[in-house]
């Protein structure tokens, strides 16, 4: 039962063998109380008020006349000494033995444990909430905040009477609201500002007097790049507080009106602070010089200090410090130990092992190397390693000694190099990550953050170049891949060169295949540090490097990873952790492995040098395909059962190596790891599409789009959806193929009219209806129709629409696609709502729900009852109407369908607006306009035109015709013939 009261660990009742179950109370809603989960009778009004004023005196005794006055003020009945002693016997006969006791002539309730009262809870929760906040752990003070305020379950004492009720009813709902102003207050210091417009939308319709939730509101609108609407909230609020109040708005709301008009850049959403820059280096005696432009990494530089100035005391500190060739290993390391030369005053020792090469150096000969520095005449330095190990140990007791390692092969290489005694420390660069170096400290390098690289550029190349052309240098520095190695070369080659501007630099390296000839100055070469590392992978490893980097997704599974190199999932795995040891490849996440964007383009160069046959290539390219194709293929059939899609799409390639996991697709133990799955592959999915596009390939990676259709609903993934579409479209007409064509116009006109293109949406539909009858497609005929029905309605062609949907239902039919001919009659429904034909509309899409239910087909049942929630409000059944539309938001968000879920938001306003509820209505149109909409900018603009009509019922004239003006902005671009209406709304008579 979640009832918003505290828990207490649960626990069983007397005679059972344990202890008693804890009492809870509550009083931030209904005056309640609880035995573990079992609600205990608090009897009536009178008496709950009596229970009440008991408990929010926190233990001290209240006497019977403090009482009598708290439950009836100045005028008590005749009985009430009595009537108080009867509430409080049948208290006690309720609670536990001892918890509420006569005393003093009154009563109290003693014995309560922590967490007992929600309002306890809640107030400690507060006072957490404004400790983290002083400390400036913003995150940590809004959950905090967040969790005191879920405490409530409706308004403060609900229902109880009296005047010491009322009076602690008030206290309460104030700090309630002080509590929601402090929550969203750090919302918009932490940059929440577009999702905190709902939530303030409707504080404000509430509290319509409160200034600062108008100001916190303002504010919102304002970084949310509402600036009309920020000022109307202004005029809004001057205007009320002239008529409830007669005043005049206080001096910060007018301060804050001020500084929206100027744009005052102080109203900015707040940057991240900025870290503290690093210590200047110290030059040692012995260790290599530190870089002039040492920049960034300030986080790795304050960890490692710290690690290995605590050697002190200890045996050793020891650590270990890897990362991909040129992430700067090397400068950090050196770096670091100039910053903690002091803490060892006998000596720091640095050798480069040349552990990346092909003739690492020896420990023995490191070791005589070390011996000789430390003092060690070159005849008493033995022959062995063992001798030589012990012998450094030896000289190195007693002294405080940093040892640099850098470039280290393994840990065995390592193992005789560390100094062992304590107050030395030893710090260790190599590729490979130590796992096996007992007691290390590991540390993974990654590239660096896009400052950071921006400013290595600026510090070599100069300040002025820089500025001139900033978004040439951030060009530059994202084609390096944020690889410091890289950065510093290109860096280079520009400062050398001082008639080239960073313009011209930028554009030689946006070439992919030229790149990494560009990258090389002097003696410094990106390519030749990657040469450096597969020229020590084994065969099998090598094979996998060259061949993944071939995709040109962000990362890839280990699944996927399988399929492509045709391997079991066991050995893939072997393969590709052996790459992640050696820095060559990166673990993303746990089955997840991505390439640095410069080593995949070494690994494609590899591959084209040294992958032979040369159609072993394709062949992996292939068999990636199928996988992603085969998978997707199986999440569309669990969320689509009964479809006939999947029937109509093309067999893998490698369909017969059943033997293979890869070829068949990912196997899935429920819905929502399928689901799971197309989401967090669908970069990798579309990536897939855009590279497949070749003849024998072609009709796989339109396919691939049909079974991934989702992908172009759920917003997070629409755009890149839409680009992988019509990169299809033209491929496939430019090499004439009518079938991918046509499966690729319809799928792009199904994109284009969720994002409210409608006639760009017509034109691919209509070329899509004419290539399936050339093809005979049955899955064309059928979608394309269906499309074209919906495009029409959204334009007002209403019988165009009807015509294209009775085609749909045809072709369906015909080609047994019972789900499709699902879809097409609740689309027809919506139709007939606009013709005035309710009654069978709500005929249709409830035979449409029927084959739905029939089939099980849980995903697309929320578009039916979305559908019929929509007919429902037509015909004036409110009640029903939300009930479908509730349905239907819960379905599309367990589906992750985000503008399906605001869209969803946006009809439920529509039916409490019809109900004359506009304060609801205000609150679910913003949290359509935060979430997102199927159909674009135009349904962006029917949002706010009920937004705007919702704040006309609540008062907010000014405010209302700035939502009306964005709207009629929107509408007269595209030519909408909604623009009408929004021009009328916006005459002065139709506002008066």
């Amino acid at each position: 039962m979640d009832d918003g009261v505290p828990r207490v660990p649960e626990q069983r009742r007397p005679g059972s063998g344990a202890r008693p179950a804890a009492l809870r109370f509550g009083l931030l809603g209904p005056v309640r109380a609880w035995r573990g989960e079992e609600p205990l009778t608090t009897g009536s009004p009178q008496q709950r008020a009596l229970l009440a004023a008991l408990l929010l005196r926190e233990g001290r005794t209240a006497t019977a006349a403090e009482l009598i006055d708290a439950l009836w003020g100045e005028e008590p009945p005749s009985q009430a000494l009595a009537a108080v002693r009867t509430y409080a016997s049948r208290l006690r006969k309720a609670l536990d033995p001892g918890v509420l006791v006569s005393e003093s002539g009154g009563y109290a309730i003693r014995s309560l444990g922590e967490g007992t009262l929600d309002l306890a809870v809640a107030q400690d929760l507060a006072a957490r909430a404004e400790k983290a906040r002083g400390t400036g752990d913003l995150g940590k003070a809004r959950e905090t905040l967040d969790r005191a305020l879920a405490l409530w379950d409706g308004e403060t004492l609900a229902g109880v009477p009296g005047p010491y009720a009322e009076a602690q009813r008030v206290r309460l709902e104030e700090w309630r609201l002080q509590l929601h102003e402090s929550r969203l207050d750090m919302d918009l210091e932490q940059g929440c500002h577009a999702e905190a417009v709902s939530e303030l939308t409707a504080l404000t319709a509430a509290h319509p007097l409160r200034e600062r939730l108008r100001e916190l509101l303002m504010l919102a609108l304002y970084r949310s790049g509402r600036q009309a609407e920020a000022l109307a909230v202004y005029a809004d609020t001057r205007r009320l507080l002239a008529e409830e109040l007669g005043v005049d708005p206080r001096p910060g709301l007018r301060d804050l009106q001020q500084r929206i008009l100027r744009a005052d850049p102080g109203l900015a959403e707040p940057s991240a602070p900025i870290a503290d820059p690093a210590a200047a280096a110290v030059r040692p005696a012995q260790l290599p010089a530190t870089v002039p432009d040492f920049t960034g990494r300030s986080s790795f530089v304050a960890e490692l200090g710290e690690v290995l100035t605590s050697a002190e005391g200890r045996v050793m500190a020891v650590s270990a410090l890897a990362g991909i060739g040129g992430v700067g290993k090397t400068t950090l390391a050196v770096h670091v130990a100039h910053q903690v030369r002091p803490a060892f005053p006998d000596g720091q020792l640095y050798v480069d092992l040349q552990g990346a090469g092909t003739r690492a150096a020896e420990p023995e000969t490191v070791l005589g190397f070390f011996l000789r520095a430390l003092g060690t005449a070159d005849t008493a330095i033995p022959d062995s390693l063992e001798e030589r190990a012990a012998l450094y140990r030896s000289v190195l007791d007693g002294r405080r000694v940093l040892v640099l390692l850098d470039n280290a092969r393994d840990a065995a290489q390592v193992r005789p190099l560390l100094p062992g005694t304590e107050g030395c420390a030893a710090l260790v660069t190599s590729r490979v990550r130590m796992v096996d170096l007992a007691g290390a400290h590991l540390v993974d390098l990654d590239v660096m953050s896009p400052d950071e690289a921006l400013s290595l550029f600026t510090k070599i190349v100069g300040e002025e170049r820089v500025a001139a052309e900033r978004e040439a240098a951030l060009d530059v520095v994202a084609a390096c891949g944020f690889l410091p190695l890289a950065i510093r070369i290109a860096a280079s080659r520009l400062a050398a060169r001082r008639t080239w501007t960073v313009s011209v630099l930028a554009a030689k390296l946006a070439d992919e295949r030229r790149r990494l000839d560009e990258l090389q100055a002097g003696d410094l070469a990106v390519k030749a540090t990657f040469e450096l590392g597969y020229g020590q992978l084994e065969p099998a490893q090598a094979r996998a490097f060259r061949l993944l980097g071939l995709a040109d997704g962000p990362d890839m599974s280990l699944a996927a990873a399988a399929a492509m190199l045709d391997l079991p999932v066991d050995d893939t795995e072997d393969l590709l952790e052996a790459l992640v040891d050696t820095s060559l490849l990166e673990s993303a996440a746990p089955g997840r492995y991505r390439f640095h964007d410069l080593v995949r383009l070494y690994a494609r160069a590899c591959a084209e040098r040294d992958e032979q046959p040369p159609s072993e290539r394709d062949a992996a390219m292939s068999r990636l395909l199928d996988f992603y194709l085969a998978t997707a293929t199986r999440v569309y059939a669990i969320e689509r059962p009964g479809d006939r899609t999947v029937d109509h799409l093309e067999s893998t390639e490698h369909a017969a190596q059943a033997g293979r996991a890869g070829h068949t697709g990912q196997e899935f133990s429920d819905d929502a790891k399928a689901l799971d799955w197309l989401h967090a592959e669908a970069t990798c999915i579309l990536a897939c599409v855009q590279q497949s596009l070749a003849p024998r390939t072609l009709r796989r990676a339109v396919d691939l789009l049909l079974a991934a259709k989702d992908l172009a609903e759920s917003g997070a993934s629409s755009l890149r959806y839409e680009a992988a579409t019509l990169a299809a479209r033209d491929t496939a007409a430019a090499l004439g193929d009518a079938h991918a064509e046509g499966r690729a116009r319809t799928t792009l006109a199904q994109v284009l009219s969720r994002a409210g293109r409608f006639d760009e949406a017509g034109v691919e539909a209509e070329a899509a209806i004419e290539l399936g009858r050339r093809t005979g497609d049955p899955w064309t005929n059928g979608n394309a129709h269906n499309e074209q029905g919906i495009i029409a309605n959204c334009l007002n062609r209403r019988s165009l629409s009807e015509a294209h949907l009775l085609e749909a239902i045809n072709a369906f039919r015909a080609d047994g696609n019972r789900p499709g001919e699902a879809s097409a009659l609740c689309n027809l429904s919506r139709v007939l709502v606009s013709l005035e034909r309710v009654s069978t509309a709500i005929d249709l899409v409830r035979e449409g729900i029927a084959i739905y239910d029939e089939l099980g087909l849980t995903f697309r049942l929320a578009n039916a009852r979305y559908a019929l929630g929509i007919a429902l409000g037509h015909a004036g059944r409110q009640s029903e109407a939300l009930a479908e539309l509730t349905q239907a938001l819960e379905m599309f968000v367990v589906n992750r369908q985000r503008l399906w879920e605001g869209t969803t938001y946006f009809r439920i306003a529509q039916v409490h607006l019809s109900a004359r509820r506009p304060a609801q209505a205000a609150q679910l149109a913003e949290q359509a306009l935060t979430t997102g909409c199927i159909g674009g900018e135009w349904m962006r603009a029917n949002i706010l035109t009920l937004l705007g009509r919702s704040l006309q019922g609540l008062g907010q004239l000014d405010r209302a015709r700035a939502c009306w003006r964005e709207a009629l902005t929107i509408h007269e671009g595209a030519g909408a013939p909604e623009a009408a209406e929004l021009r009328r709304l916006l005459a002065p008579a139709a506002v008066a």
